[in-house]
């Protein structure tokens, strides 16, 4: 008896939300104030943001489309977008991305979504499972879409947006090979702010071609 009950004591316990109040709601978003019970045993609370927005039977709010643009005798490039964040106060460099609709999957509304922001039209060829996009603030969560784009199609020529009204996106076309450079060059031209998704894509596309490093000389 007295083993068993050590062996419970040691047993990490899993952490436990017990309760969720809404403190302001607004449109788009609303705040709550999260109580949950830790991994020791104590009761503590967390400021929490999430949409108001998700569709029932959506297991995530939206999607993020990394969009490639293949096109006969040019480099493949990313199609990116910039457009003014009221939150950072200045323009991003994002992934065309949006909100899932009502019936509507993953990839239904990553080509939707990139016809509406750039014009350009696609087809998926890779979709991720979900991911969240900033788990210390929010439980937000997207899928990321993978979309080539045909740019050889008559549609895909001279694309124009179809925003709603009061939205203005900039569609960026880089090539894929110099992503990174291209990047660290509009940033030091310009107030912009780059999504972490962006940059981190562009990253891993440089450390997958670069050579590995060289062990240092092990001392002692």
């Amino acid at each position: 008896m007295e083993n068993q009950n050590s062996e419970a004591a040691s047993t990490p316990r899993k952490d436990t939300i017990i309760k969720e109040e809404t403190l302001i709601k607004g449109k788009w978003v609303q705040l709550e104030e999260t109580t949950y019970v830790d991994h020791e045993g104590k009761t503590r609370t967390w400021e929490t943001v999430k949409r108001t927005t998700r569709r029932e039977g959506n297991d995530a709010d939206g999607v993020a489309i990394i969009p490639v643009l293949l096109r006969t005798l040019h480099y493949d490039c990313m199609v990116l977008i910039k457009q003014f964040r009221p939150p950072l106060g200045c323009y991003c460099l994002e992934f065309p991305a949006g909100l899932i609709d009502e019936n509507e999957t993953a990839e239904q509304a990553a080509l939707r979504e990139l016809e509406e922001e750039t014009g350009y039209k696609g087809e998926v060829v890779e979709c991720s499972p979900v991911s969240c996009l900033d788990p210390g603030l929010s439980n937000c969560t997207t899928y990321v879409v993978t979309v080539h784009i045909n740019g050889e199609e008559f549609a895909n020529f001279k694309p124009k947006p179809k925003l709603a009204d009061g939205e203005f996106t900039e569609t960026i076309l880089i090539p894929k090979q110099d992503l990174r450079k291209r990047i660290d060059e509009m940033v030091a031209k310009e107030k912009l702010v780059v999504d972490a998704r962006v940059y981190t894509y562009a990253l891993a596309l440089e450390h997958a071609v670069a050579k590995p490093f060289e062990l240092p000389f092990l001392k002692g």
